[in-house]
């Protein structure tokens, strides 16, 4: 090849990744997201990834941090997604601001079919730094930088956007946070040049990986501790037939009690706190009942030997507050009469 074609060549090449630039320096174990691409010359300083998490994606203007109920405050309440989570921090070091990499990942969300749903600079209220304060108050990820480095950095170059685009298979969120340093500074191991925080919420419902009790186990669980709960159970939201999945928790309960011709149980009910007291009670009655007909319809239980009943969300074993906590409460127990 002619030295002429060779290097049109490599400028072709060049030329055809203009946004996206492989960093040999990036946070060992971190990788870009692949939904979107990075700012030419950054480099990943942190990065997070969870299967499944809760997130609170800003939509207004943040206006100030509660300390009693230790929450942040914003004029319209937050979204919460949930979904597969990926944290990640890019540093573009030298002459870059803050509203330069944030223009370009703005203008990188829409070109994706993503809606921007805040823009803090289309935001007469956000005024400075000072109304973001406490966004940063929680900024823990793996990092080689400090993990204040956005909470301390200049006030006037704050940016924080959030967008969504609808997919068929979910939903997906994300969450921008720029900054800017003019100048190093070792404490905060800060490089002159502009940070960007990108989360990506991929919403899908959480699987339910829980193992189905054998009879076995529920008689131990009973004889240790008064009670068996059992999550192989399982009903659609807010409706009480039960789905073909069970079977395998149905038939470790119709076991347990043909080796045990005596046992008498209550098949109590338990749901999470979403709907409110009146529906949950209904709800969590309902489910108990269906449990006790298909034991009896199916395996053959006689119906003087269960008591169905519903306790709504009174006896959580775990906070209503997220929806790993709320997957623990929906459940069913067995207790002996």
């Amino acid at each position: 090849m002619k030295p002429l074609k060779a290097l049109l060549l490599l400028l072709f090449i060049v030329a055809s990744l203009p946004f996206r630039d492989a960093v040999a320096a990036d946070l060992p174990g971190s990788k870009d997201h692949p939904l979107l691409k990075r700012f030419a010359g950054s480099e990943i300083v942190a990065y997070q990834a969870k299967r499944f998490d809760e997130y609170e994606l800003q939509t207004s203007t943040f206006s100030r941090y509660n300390f009693a109920t230790k929450k942040r405050e914003y004029l319209k309440p937050p979204l919460k997604p949930e979904g597969r989570l990926t944290r990640i921090w890019y540093e573009a070091a030298g002459d870059y601001g803050s509203l330069e990499i944030y223009r370009n990942y703005l203008n990188e969300l829409r070109a994706k079919g993503f809606v921007i749903l805040y823009d803090s600079k289309k935001d007469p209220a956000a005024i400075g730094w000072i109304n973001y304060l406490a966004p940063f108050g929680s900024m823990d990820i793996q990092t080689n930088r400090s993990n204040y480095i956005f909470f301390a950095a200049e006030k006037g170059g704050i940016c924080v956007a959030s967008a969504k685009k609808s997919r068929p298979e979910g939903d997906v969120y994300v969450q921008l946070i720029a900054v800017e340093w003019g100048k190093n500074d070792p404490v905060y191991k800060a490089k002159r040049g502009a940070y960007i925080a990108v989360d990506v919420v991929e919403t899908q419902p959480m699987v339910q990986k829980m193992v189905t009790v054998s009879a076995d186990q529920m008689t131990q669980a009973i004889t240790s501790t008064g009670r068996v709960s059992l999550y192989g159970i399982y009903f659609d939201t807010n409706k009480s037939d039960i789905k073909p999945a069970s079977s395998p928790a149905l038939v470790e309960i119709a076991k347990l009690m043909k080796s045990q011709p005596a046992l008498k149980l209550h098949v109590v009910g338990h749901t999470d706190n979403v709907g409110g007291y009146e529906f949950n009670m209904g709800l969590s009655k309902r489910r108990a009942d269906a449990v006790v007909a298909s034991l009896v319809r199916n395996h053959g239980i006689a119906p003087a030997r269960l008591a169905a009943n519903g306790v709504a969300y009174l006896a959580p074993v775990a906070p209503n507050t997220t929806e790993a906590g709320r997957a623990k409460n929906r459940r069913v127990e067995l207790v002996p009469r």
